[in-house]
């Protein structure tokens, strides 16, 4: 009843960023809004479009299907939708739909009173995805340059990339960025296993406190970060990860086009070695 009694209250006019009244209204449990209608515009389109991709590929199967993006010689130019203007449409679709989701969340957010965190943090995984098929390419001068939209084509470019700058693992951003997901899990991990480790206990005992919580972790590592500060790392941590993904493709290809093991010649060259 309390959630119900809060809903009415913040259920009101307001707060839109374009069109006024326009779509501002609940469908169920459900806010629409102007970007709401729009994301879902660019869902429907670009689904129907990948499915269309998968009924014309040779293959017809959800594994091996491949919308690939137009071949080099198309350079910035818009290809022949057969020929890669399938997937400049379909790029066209999820950058819109990705950006009115986030557009969307800044809406219910400023209904609700909130801080910009939620969309601010999407907003970071759209940057990875817009740095791989919109400003990369941008910046090589091609949208072949792209991923391919499909499973296995995805893992083979995936993995051609990496061949392509030989051990892409030495990749500088790319070691911090696989730091930052591994770390981000063990947060996750062992903020979740805390939280339901006190809230979930055996029969017959009753719901443990933070305190619990803060206890346990003086005593395993010496120190409590805190409810509100777990919070903060996993959001830091998250965030990095995602910046530093996008980083480490960003800089392959139109900032260093050679081995990423010649990058740490620099490190070899340091006079203290010599």
């Amino acid at each position: 009843m309390a959630l119900l009694s809060f809903e009415r209250k913040y259920r009101v006019r307001g707060g839109t960023l374009v069109g006024g009244d326009l779509f501002d209204f609940w469908f169920g449990p459900f806010y629409v809004g102007f970007f709401g209608v729009v994301g879902a515009f660019f869902t429907v389109l670009g689904t129907l479009l990948v499915i269309y991709g998968c009924v014309i590929d040779p293959h017809r199967s959800i594994w091996q299907f491949n919308i690939a993006p137009p071949d080099l010689k198309y350079g910035l130019m818009f290809a022949p939708l057969a020929e890669g203007g399938l997937w400049q449409i379909i790029t066209i679709c999820a950058v819109g739909s990705f950006v009115s989701w986030a557009l969307r969340e800044v809406e219910i957010s400023r209904k609700l009173g909130m801080g910009l965190h939620v969309p601010f943090a999407f907003g970071t995984a759209i940057f990875a995805y817009v740095t791989l098929v919109v400003i990369r390419p941008l910046l090589l001068g091609a949208w072949g340059h792209g991923f391919p939209y499909g499973i296995f084509s995805h893992l083979d470019w995936v993995s051609n990339v990496g061949y392509q700058y030989l051990h892409f693992h030495y990749n500088p951003a790319h070691m911090i960025a696989i730091v930052f997901f591994f770390t981000t899990t063990l947060a996750l991990a062992m903020h979740g296993s805390l939280i339901l480790s006190v809230t979930n206990p055996k029969k017959g005992e009753p719901v443990k406190t933070s305190e619990h919580e803060n206890v346990f972790f003086r005593d395993f590592v010496g120190y409590s970060i805190g409810a509100i500060g777990i919070h903060r790392l996993g959001l830091f941590l998250a965030l990095n990860a995602g910046i530093w993904a996008a980083i480490c493709i960003l800089v392959s290809g139109p900032f260093w086009a050679r081995s990423w093991v010649e990058w740490w010649n620099w490190w070899l060259n340091l006079p203290f070695w010599r």
